[in-house]
């Protein structure tokens, strides 16, 4: 790992940081291939797991402005050190901006962040689109639109955790710490998150089934059981949202999660991380739920999916438990950033907050003809910062 003293505060781009203990310093492309061995081995121990797995979901409910294949790294390697968990994380030169700095001999901690680079967006003459650097001529038949940052591949970043600094006194909230969450605020954000993404929510003494609430994809529609006090109606809306933001008709894994029985329980699994994470975010401790299934229903879904013939261009197929456990957690991590940006937890969410918080849901950034840090990480779903 790196060494504090030894990072280069006047480079540019990433912060450098010097070799692991073997005093070997590593390429970008093996630094990236070191993490992700370590988040395979992460998310391995989680699914077979179910401690481990809420742990991670725990983790994920402090660090949420984190992706959670970072999570799961940043988790990693504190425990690694035998170091109590990170809660605010940032790098060299942001630990300064905040009047801080990283003590003496501290080793940083290692997380997957993008390449970007500048491209021009154009329309050639037969139509085709083309993505070109902004430094380039276009050439003069062609039709711009525009200019837009993209991912043009991945690095590791150096980053430390507030106890790995000192300076500026940093009060670092955390949401089990605040003696009890403000439920009626709660519903309120969550109604607002249904009302940005075209849903109402309604609260009825009607039972859908033996469920305590249902989601009408055709009617926009969250229904919510009126017989519940206002802790259980929270944290089925919160439920519900999952299902809202991951399993639509138009996500393509939404659509294979709810095509037969075995991939409707792994929905289930997803609906109900992400009310767990939120609720755990805001002070609210329900308990493990169905979230300890998980090893159960991807066994499911990987001996379903054996079983159909997919044409190559319906994309991503898991065909392993790791590959499981990544799609679901990115998924999982960016619903739940969305929920939050709008909730507005206690706390940092383990980074410092941009000027405005982006509330877009597991948006798909653009790409210039570069893969994820492994062709299994499905893409950006879990390997952004």
């Amino acid at each position: 790992m790196a060494s504090a003293s030894e990072l280069n505060p006047d480079s540019s781009g990433a912060e450098e940081a010097s070799a692991p203990p073997s005093n070997v310093r590593l390429s970008p492309e093996e630094r990236i291939a070191d993490l992700t061995r370590g988040l395979h081995t992460a998310l391995e121990e989680a699914i077979d797991s179910p401690m481990r797995w809420q742990v991670l979901l725990d983790a994920s409910a402090t660090l949420w402005r984190y992706s959670g294949g970072n999570v799961a790294l940043l988790m990693m390697q504190m425990a690694q050190r035998g170091t109590q968990e990170p809660t605010l994380v940032a790098g060299y030169k942001e630990w300064a901006r905040h009047g801080r700095t990283v003590l003496r001999g501290e080793h940083a901690l290692w997380v997957i962040a993008p390449r970007t680079a500048s491209m021009q967006e154009l329309i050639l003459a037969d139509g085709r689109r083309k993505l070109l650097p902004a430094n380039q001529t276009a050439p003069a038949d062609a039709v711009s639109r525009g200019k837009k940052n993209v991912i043009t591949g991945w690095r590791g970043q150096a980053v430390f955790d507030v106890t790995q600094t000192e300076g500026t006194p940093l009060l670092v909230p955390r949401a089990d710490a605040q003696g009890g969450a403000d439920v009626g605020n709660l519903w309120s954000s969550l109604r607002e998150v249904a009302k940005e993404h075209s849903f109402r929510v309604e609260v009825s003494g009607f039972q859908q089934g033996y469920t305590s609430g249902y989601t009408d994809f055709d009617a926009r529609r969250i229904q919510v059981g009126a017989w519940m006090n206002d802790e259980e109606r929270v944290a089925v809306l919160a439920h519900e949202l999952g299902h809202v933001l991951l399993h639509g008709p138009d996500d393509r894994l939404g659509r294979l999660y709810g095509s037969s029985a075995n991939h409707r329980g792994l929905a289930e699994v997803e609906a109900e991380s992400v009310a767990y994470t939120v609720l755990r975010a805001h002070g609210i401790d329900r308990g493990a739920q169905s979230a300890s299934y998980l090893a159960g229903w991807a066994d499911a879904v990987i001996r379903a999916e054996k079983d159909l013939k997919h044409d190559s261009a319906d994309g991503w197929v898991p065909t392993s438990r790791v590959d499981i456990a990544k799609s679901v957690l990115g998924r999982v991590t960016g619903a739940t950033k969305g929920i939050l940006a709008v909730s507005d937890p206690p706390g940092f969410g383990g980074k410092f907050a941009a000027v405005s918080a982006d509330r877009s849901v597991a948006a798909s950034p653009s790409y210039a003809g570069a893969p994820g840090p492994n062709a299994s990480l499905n893409g950006p779903e879990i390997a952004g910062p």
